[in-house]
């Protein structure tokens, strides 16, 4: 699997807007985690699980994003989530916010696998493997 089966739809509220009447650029962060969040469910994999059975977590290392157009307040987003590159402990993921057929937002995050107990970087556990 590398890309997101089912993208996610963010419906933009009052809360996410700023001054401007368009959506806080920090909050794109939020859509993505969310849509890295149910990219992992839609592959059987719950994070709450991980940390639980198998002392995993998923943390975010590196961020860098690309804003192209804005979004306003009761825009209906689509939210994709694609692999660029798995490592053993850690893998680069495009993420993208679309609101039609235009690209609002891209964004490269670095996700590193560590233990749940020690924050100590750690093998991705087998079964969880993404290409390109």
């Amino acid at each position: 699997m590398n890309e997101l089966s089912n993208p996610i739809a963010v419906r933009v509220y009052w809360e996410d807007t700023d001054a401007g009447g368009v959506v806080f650029y920090a909050n794109y962060l939020k859509y993505f985690e969310r849509a890295r969040t149910e990219w992992l469910r839609s592959a059987g994999v719950h994070q709450s699980q991980l940390q639980a059975e198998l002392d995993c977590l998923f943390v975010v290392s590196e961020v860098s994003m690309r804003y192209l157009s804005p979004a306003r307040l009761d825009d209906l987003l689509t939210i994709t989530v694609a692999v660029a590159e798995q490592g053993k402990a850690s893998m680069q993921l495009v993420q993208q916010a679309w609101r039609g057929d235009t690209l609002l937002t891209e964004g490269r995050v670095r996700v590193g696998c560590v233990s749940a107990t020690t924050l100590r970087p750690r093998r991705i556990p087998d079964g969880i493997q993404w290409r390109k």
